[in-house]
């Protein structure tokens, strides 16, 4: 698979600040790559670097191989910070004028809006339009020239849900199309529902990266309950049990390496109980967030 984003001691310092410190980091043909990181952590000015908007004050990173110039440029698309736009023009109006100063042609503009479901409001002024739909022009304004990679920098940041949803599934869209997504966030639930690779930034270092796909692996928790007076002991004979608390009503059961929630339930049936709930609770994006923050200490 074709590297497409490769940074190597990736720095960046505001004064006595260190921003961003030493970052190392891969990004693959195809993946959508969320970037990860409480306020501060240097989400924006890694990606402002990456843009060339902000000068590095040390380390490298390479577009497709190559350093980055103008021809390498027009690869990529991307929304940082909020988008600007004439209030007084429409939408497409607002689209033939980026296309103009981004200097490529206007037949993909309505593919574009298309794409982000504006085609119906390409004629209204854009002072109309909702936050979503403005969000939803920058990237269509993005997409113009047909970019192999597009950024996008907090692009949910501030929508209602019904806004988070649409964004969510255009991104998703575009993905399918086979282009390369970076993303900056911190809603933890959208990056696990749309990415398919992340990494946690705090305080300017990098402290974890890895695929989506594999939060939540590893041992299960299994809540249970059952109508039997003795159930804490039952389970406590289980030779699959590692620990057992009580939360909210039910009992959870962090399972031994190699046990599932199906090897207990055939242990309860084996002793004729019948469980009345039993789910199995994998470690969802934010868990597994919060533990490698905290098992990151940094002054």
């Amino acid at each position: 698979m074709q590297t497409v984003l490769s940074v190597d001691g990736l720095t960046k310092d505001f004064g006595r600040i260190r921003a961003v410190n030493n970052l190392a980091l891969e990004v693959k043909a195809g993946q959508v790559f969320g970037m990860l990181g409480p306020n501060g952590s240097g989400k924006t000015t890694t990606l402002g670097m990456l843009m060339g908007v902000v000068n590095p004050s040390g380390g490298l990173f390479t577009w497709f191989g190559e350093t980055q110039t103008n021809q390498v440029r027009k690869k990529i698309g991307a929304v940082l910070e909020h988008p600007i736009f004439y209030p007084y023009l429409s939408g497409q109006k607002n689209l033939e004028l980026n296309a103009l100063i981004k200097q490529c042609p206007t037949d993909n503009i309505p593919n574009v809006l298309e794409l982000v479901e504006l085609s119906a409001r390409k004629d209204h002024k854009y002072k109309t339009y909702s936050l979503g739909m403005k969000q939803r022009l920058a990237i269509a304004s993005a997409l113009l020239n047909d970019p192999t990679v597009l950024i996008l920098d907090e692009p949910t940041n501030g929508l209602d849900p019904m806004g988070i949803a649409e964004i969510r599934e255009i991104i998703k869209k575009i993905a399918a199309n086979g282009k390369t997504i970076i993303l900056a966030s911190h809603l933890l639930d959208e990056v696990q529902k749309v990415c398919t690779h992340f990494a946690i930034l705090q305080r300017g270092n990098l402290i974890h990266t890895g695929p989506v796909d594999e939060v939540g692996k590893g041992t299960e928790t299994v809540e249970v309950n059952a109508e039997v007076d003795n159930l804490n002991e039952i389970l406590l004979d289980f030779s699959g049990t590692s620990s057992i608390t009580k939360e909210s009503g039910f009992y959870r059961v962090s399972m031994r390496d190699g046990f599932r929630g199906k090897d207990l339930n055939r242990f309860l049936f084996d002793r004729n109980v019948v469980a009345t709930h039993l789910v199995t609770k994998k470690k969802t994006l934010e868990q597994q967030f919060l533990d490698i923050l905290s098992s990151n200490p940094q002054k």
